[in-house]
């Protein structure tokens, strides 16, 4: 057997939901999803390595925003990899952020699905893909895609991925809030908008999600400006409602040159669709001018999900 690693170290992606249909209401609580996901350049490392019991440390932009225990699901990520195995769960995970904190990226599902991958290669417990999948469908609906990466459509809570065709690079241009939102008051405000608009908000009303065939064509085409056109998400309303100035950000984004705008996910972040990369840098600058977001980022997409880096 070949000795055990000292530490793994994992890239995971942020994501952007190029759309976001969203049924109606549950019994259970939960919306059914038709969920467009795009991996973007942007993203975190996760480094574990061997410890006496389960660490959690972070670096990076809004560290001290991220929670060191079974908040964090990265360590939820841990401790279920090992009862599947039998083991304790004794590890140290260092979390490098770069995924801007509550803004609607699953930067949290990306560092459990890290911390998936990483501990199954410093454990040495080669967990089969499609039971990797289960585990991280089991911590949460947007950690599957996390692992997956490239674009994917989700449907369900957005946990159940089919893998779409897609080709060339898109340019995008993301503008991060002040503060979060918290992604159940989206929902429930998205229910409560529904609502005072009189169509309803429940599974009786509310078509079932699907994915818009216009989207899944200029993707699989490279048509940014079609994609342009075709973005949407049912959740901008209440993140609108809730963070009124949001509405600023876009119009800021849009004035700048970029072809297509959306509130990204739940929010608050701000997602940009560039015709290139030169007209990114128009649009970031734009941005970074207009006062209207903390700070911004330039990337592009679509990127593999988690992948091991480092591995001596």
């Amino acid at each position: 057997m070949p000795p055990a690693p000292q530490s793994v170290t994992v890239r995971v992606p942020a994501k952007v939901n190029v759309q976001l249909a969203v049924g109606g209401r549950r019994t259970d609580g939960y919306h059914d999803l038709a969920n467009v996901f795009f991996a973007v350049a942007l993203g975190d490392q996760v480094t574990a390595s061997p410890a006496d019991t389960l660490r959690i440390t972070v670096s990076g932009p809004d560290a001290d925003q991220v929670p060191l225990d079974d908040g964090n699901l990265a360590a939820r990520a841990a401790r279920l990899l090992a009862r599947r195995h039998g083991l304790a769960p004794d590890v140290h995970l260092h979390i490098a952020k770069d995924i801007p904190v509550a803004g609607g990226m699953a930067g949290g599902s990306a560092d459990g699905a890290a911390a998936l991958v990483a501990c199954d290669a410093l454990w040495g417990t080669a967990t089969p893909r499609d039971i990797l999948l289960e585990l991280a469908a089991e911590l949460g609906s947007d950690v599957p895609f996390a692992l997956l990466g490239g674009v994917a459509l989700g449907h369900g809570r957005g946990e159940i991925l089919r893998p779409l065709p897609v080709a060339g690079t898109f340019h995008w241009v993301f503008a991060v809030a002040d503060g979060g939102l918290s992604t159940p008051a989206v929902f429930r405000e998205c229910d409560r908008l529904r609502d005072l608009a009189g169509t309803g908000s429940d599974t009786a009303a509310v078509p079932d999600p699907q994915a818009d065939p216009a989207l899944l064509d200029a993707l699989a085409t490279g048509d940014t400006v079609a994609l342009a056109a075709a973005l949407s998400n049912d959740l901008q309303p209440a993140a609108l409602s809730l963070r009124p100035a949001l509405a600023a950000t876009l119009r800021a984004g849009a004035d700048g040159g970029a072809i297509g705008t959306l509130v990204s996910g739940s929010g608050p972040t701000c997602a940009f669709l560039t015709k290139d990369e030169d007209s990114a840098a128009a649009v970031a600058t734009a941005l970074a001018t207009s006062g209207t977001c903390r700070s911004v980022r330039v990337t592009h997409g679509p990127v593999p999900g988690a992948t091991v880096l480092h591995r001596p």
